[in-house]
């Protein structure tokens, strides 16, 4: 499966939610299918975006969170996985898209390209609910129960290691700058607490 098709076919759900991604492919794709201010792109940051998640879910338990992760992104920060499992915010679902590469950057490969397997260190660090899946159905179901579900869920999803520059953009970042990204969607935080 590819990542982009993945997003697409989610896209309509995320339109609704706070979500943060991972720097590289997953934020310039999500991008390119259109942007809205309670995205948060997290360029030049990797290995944060589940740690940047899990603080939102923690202190706005009314809003549902999505984190758009990735293979590399979990190595380099494996503490996530525990916190969350420490924490469990029912509010926050966390998706990993596995394309056993470290693509944004080189292409290298990673750990799961050995046989490393994220959806069991997820499990063994608490995470109540996990999934492995490999195709958009699979990939779309999987996201839909996870909504559903009022508790933390992580989905590793197994993506070809393929990227297309949306045609805005060169390389793997999105066309918006990233202090105008921070402020938009700090603000449009501060503005959901407004309306209720």
């Amino acid at each position: 499966m590819r990542r982009l098709e993945a997003l697409q076919a989610i896209y309509p759900e995320l339109e609704r939610r706070v979500v943060v991604t991972i720097m590289g492919a997953v934020a310039a794709e999500l991008q390119s299918l259109g942007h809205r201010p309670g995205f948060f792109y997290l360029q030049h940051a990797m290995g944060i975006a589940s740690s940047i998640g899990l603080g939102i879910a923690l202190c706005r338990p009314e809003l549902e969170v999505v984190v758009l992760d990735g293979d590399g992104s979990v190595l380099m920060n494996m503490g996530g996985l525990t916190t969350m499992g420490r924490y469990r915010p029912p509010n926050l679902t966390h998706v990993v898209f596995d394309n056993e590469s470290l693509l944004s950057v080189g292409g290298f490969p990673t750990a799961t390209s050995a046989g490393s397997d994220l959806a069991a260190v997820a499990a063994a660090s608490g995470i109540p609910a996990t999934e492995r899946v490999s195709d958009v159905d699979a990939f779309a179901d999987a996201f839909n129960r996870a909504l559903a579900s009022d508790r933390l869920t992580t989905i590793v999803a197994k993506v070809d290691a393929h990227y297309e520059a949306p045609a805005r953009t060169k390389g793997f970042v999105t066309d918006l700058g990233l202090l105008e990204n921070r402020f938009q969607f700090a603000r449009h935080l501060r503005s959901l607490v407004e309306e209720r």
